[in-house]
């Protein structure tokens, strides 16, 4: 059947000669380009989607389930290229008719979780893995990797991206597309600029300064784009100081390309026909219109013809789009299999899940479990619902997910019959309940289920038979909705009521609690502190999420992971929830944290980036804003001494070197973040800023490793809007050797003896 749609789609798309000489290859694009018709050239910058584009076919005749494809225009021998989602996995139809065989895909940890492991290596892996499923199934780019800033907590898709900091937001984007591109595929980093809320997201306007807007929200871009050069980029659909950022020629034309040196091509995202404008987005270098419709390929043919788009333009973006193409595995005929080795992968995801654990608490060396006893007490609906994902494009059509209830059972502990039966009951109940509700869930990654109210009697009985409690928290989010303050971000009446009864329970029987922290992105964790014996966040870490936290909780893992993000005590200690585009409504009575209500979601057009550079840690530190856990924290089984810190001065910046030792009873890896503290230069600056960071191999008891971080002059830079260029000022640095930003191990100092300079195009000014 396949097949039969591919051979009459061959068909319908040939051109107006089967046998014509002319053929694409890597040498002869813009020959090709100088032989196509306007027509055809047309159909290049528009993208074939599943249903947006009758004209000639669409990308489910490849490859089910995927997101859209490039045209074919046969008698010039282009092929198609089949774009597909997304930056956890792959994300295809798992079924397909006229085949009993499934096509799932590995589900690996989310982006937050993958940057908690600071080990670039790890997640290159990671890239790898996917990047193979993605070529085995037949898909030639990669919708991925999301980086945008975690600047609030309540952003929808945070889950899908690294960090509030953009340094390790670049480096962990930039071995992540590596990763995938060396398996011959490519990817698209997202989503190309500021998009850090999801409430009326195709309609909002993120209003910043140009200093914020180049040191924050594009230099990670930036990183990623130098270093690791990714096939195509994907814009945002918010505008950016007034400019649409798929129609921005500004960002796409005078940053992306003329300063950063872009060669790829750019796509929008799934931005439908009336929604933008067709002919400025090509003008301004959107090379590729998904998903696609007959209304935009008129308008290209409309443009050309009233003069509104030039054909040299046009022309530009289909050069750009086949110089993708011919490197695709599809247009070198390479013969996919459909059958990826899921197996290796799994083992992939787990480990990477597991050294992207962050402990938080730990008291009395409650974890490692061993000693413990094998009765456990086992709480919270997530425990038994595990979530693997978020929802929307980044989520995952995979085989299974190892719930904490299976990680349990896996390494032979005894959980308590009568709560599983009623935590067992109630997911199906919530789940029914939630389809029902929404059918999206049913196909697109179900949200978080709430949680459920347990008896008092059920808590007393657990606590006098079982050694130990471990209680769940779980969190969701995906793409179109942000979250909430007051029942996501906070916790709940139900999980405190919950927290609060069983750990008054097992701790007046002389017992332990551990919570995991089953969570897309920063929550509130400052309650469970006074409740929890040992707090573990394991984020949302795919398919093998329950393996990966019993590997940590039975010692046979040391946790290894730090925090990518400032966790606040609460909500309202941020300094940008004030600015953020969410109706607020909660207690009437909040004390100091009271809030006025927002404006209806629907009313929202703009968000003021009122903050300016001070995102996260650059806030938090510099303010001295008490915290629930600093950026960069992480506890360990073991301990580590860092030892002889040097710096010294290179050509270009500097060398940094510290030696950290192993000083514990068990092996481990240890994570150390480089800051610096430059002088102002005559621009304000926070009191330190993030340069590098470096991860150890795994130590063995006394065992030492020297780590060095290599940093020029531009990484030290600051943005100086009145003379729009970059700055390394002169002066003496301080250099910070860190185990988290509040933890500084070891310290050094740099002189730049003279200032530098970097001139850049004075663009998206804001309004």
């Amino acid at each position: 059947m396949k097949k039969t749609l591919i051979a009459l789609c061959l068909f319908c798309f040939a051109g107006t000669s089967l046998n014509a000489q002319l053929k694409l290859n890597e040498k002869n694009i813009k020959e090709v380009v100088k032989a196509m018709t306007l027509e055809e050239k047309a159909k290049m910058v528009i993208g074939c989607s599943s249903s947006a584009f009758t004209g000639y076919g669409n990308s489910t005749l490849y490859v089910p389930g995927s997101a859209a494809s490039t045209a074919m225009i046969e008698r010039l021998g282009i092929l198609p290229s089949v774009l597909a989602d997304g930056p956890a996995g792959l994300r295809i139809s798992p079924r397909r008719e006229g085949t009993e065989q499934t096509y799932f895909c590995t589900a690996f940890p989310i982006g937050t979780a993958l940057a908690s492991s600071w080990n670039t290596e790890l997640v290159e892996n990671v890239g790898k893995s996917i990047g193979n499923e993605v070529l085995e199934y037949g898909v030639d780019v990669l919708l991925a990797p999301g980086q945008n800033l975690h600047r609030d907590p309540l952003c929808g898709r945070n889950f899908e991206y690294y960090s509030e900091d953009p340094y390790i937001s670049g480096k962990i984007a930039a071995a992540y597309v590596r990763g995938v591109q060396s398996q011959g595929v490519g990817t698209s980093v997202k989503h190309f600029a500021v998009n850090n809320a999801e409430t009326n997201r195709k309609d909002n306007d993120s209003r910043l300064s140009q200093r914020a807007l180049r040191e924050l929200y594009l230099k990670g871009f930036e990183i990623s784009i130098k270093e690791s050069k990714p096939w195509t980029v994907m814009t945002a659909y918010n505008a950016i100081n007034g400019q649409q950022s798929m129609e921005s020629r500004e960002l796409l034309t005078d940053i992306l390309r003329n300063e950063w040196g872009y060669e790829g091509y750019v796509m929008c995202d799934w931005a439908y026909a009336g929604l933008r404008n067709t002919q400025k987005e090509i003008w301004a270098g959107n090379d590729l219109l998904t998903p696609g419709s007959d209304q935009q390929y008129n308008e290209v043919l409309e443009a050309i013809k009233n003069g509104s788009l030039s054909e040299t333009d046009l022309n530009n973006s289909v050069e750009r789009i086949l110089r993708i193409v011919v490197k695709s595995p599809r247009f070198h005929g390479y013969k996919y299999s459909d059958k990826p080795d899921l197996q290796a992968h799994a083992k992939v995801a787990r480990q990477a899940a597991t050294e992207c654990i962050v402990l938080l608490e730990n008291k009395d060396n409650t974890l490692p479990l061993s000693g413990n006893g094998k009765n456990v007490g086992l709480f919270g609906i997530s425990s038994y619902d595990f979530i693997a994902g978020g929802t929307g494009s980044g989520s995952v059509n995979k085989a299974y997910t190892i719930n904490l209830l299976d990680g349990l059972k896996s390494y032979g502990y005894n959980v308590n019959n009568k709560l599983s039966e009623f935590y067992t009951e109630q997911v199906t109940k919530s789940i029914e309940a939630l389809i029902a509700k929404n059918p999206i869930y049913a196909y697109l990654g179900r949200t978080s289920l709430s949680e459920v109210s347990i008896s008092d009697k059920l808590i007393e009985e657990s606590a006098s038979q079982d050694d130990f409690a471990v209680i769940t928290l779980g969190r969701s989010n995906g793409e179109g909705l942000d979250r909430h303050a007051f029942d996501d971000y906070l916790l709940t009446g139900i999980e405190k009521n919950m927290l609060s009864k069983v750990s008054t329970a097992f701790h007046k029987a002389g017992k332990k609690v551990i919570v995991i922290l089953n969570i897309s992105g920063a929550t509130e964790v400052e309650p469970l502190k006074g409740l929890a014996d040992a707090i573990v966040c394991c984020w949302l870490p795919g398919q093998e999420g329950g393996n990966a936290v019993m590997d940590v909780l039975s010692g046979k893992e040391n946790p290894s992971g730090k925090l990518t993000m400032s966790i606040p005590i609460t909500y309202f200690d941020t300094n940008t929830y004030d600015n953020f585009p969410y109706d607020y409504t909660g207690p009437a009575a909040m004390g100091k944290y009271a809030v006025t209500p927002k404006p209806e979601r629907k009313n929202v057009h703009y968000i003021n980036y009122d903050e300016g550079i001070y995102v996260g840690y650059r806030y938090y530190h510099t303010k001295n804003v008490k915290l629930s856990y600093p950026f960069g924290y992480g506890l360990s089984y073991t301990s580590f001494q860092y030892s002889n810190p040097t710096v010294k001065a290179t050509k270009d910046g500097f060398t940094a070197t510290i030696t950290v030792k192993n000083t514990g009873k068990v092996a481990g890896k240890e994570v150390v973040q480089l800051y610096v503290t430059a002088p102002d230069g005559g621009l304000d600056k926070p009191a330190c800023e993030l340069k590098s960071f470096g991860k150890t191999k795994l130590l063995q008891p006394g065992q030492s490793e020297t780590l060095t971080f290599n940093v020029d002059a531009y990484t030290l830079a600051s943005f100086n809007e009145a003379a729009s260029q970059w700055e390394t000022a002169a002066g003496d640095y301080k250099i910070y050797f860190a185990a988290n930003i509040e933890d500084v191990r070891g310290s050094g100092a740099y002189t730049q003896k003279k200032a530098q300079a970097w001139k850049v195009n004075n663009v998206l000014k804001k309004q």
